[in-house]
């Protein structure tokens, strides 16, 4: 698993994918806040509005997460992101089953996104050395 990273530099299309990520995955995390207010609220917990702002708030780093994405450092805000959607499992189980898709996306982009770089490279580099072996062609 070659292109799992925590903590570094991204490829554009690296990052533009990990922020499309975190952008789906702050949505689905504000849904999930409107959800954890509802039962909470149903069953007459006093923290139904904590529990709606935590997660608005959780929502806004994945947005957050997603504009940085360019700096070093944002892939390991975005590992963050991971184990505190995990985490909000404790207040709605369903977030587990978030969690998973969202984790699968995540590390899917980070590996699958830097083969597509990779052989990007492999190919400008293959025909940068065709082109100076043959500069009849131009």
């Amino acid at each position: 698993m070659r292109g799992i990273v925590f903590y570094g530099s991204l490829g554009k299309f690296t990052w533009r994918m990990l922020a499309t990520v975190l952008g789906s995955q702050g949505v689905v995390v504000f849904l999930g806040a409107l959800v954890a207010r509802g039962l909470a609220s149903a069953e007459g917990d006093d923290r139904s509005h904590a529990w709606l702002w935590t997660g608005v708030g959780l929502a806004l780093l994945c947005f957050l997460a997603a504009g940085l994405m360019r700096r070093p450092w944002g892939v390991t805000l975005g590992w963050l992101i991971q184990v505190l959607t995990f985490a909000s499992a404790v207040v709605v189980p369903a977030m587990i089953g978030v969690g998973v898709i969202f984790l699968v996306l995540w590390v899917g982009s980070l590996v699958l996104c830097r083969r597509v770089e990779d052989q990007v490279a492999a190919r400008l580099a293959s025909d940068a050395a065709t082109q100076q072996q043959d500069p009849a062609t131009q």
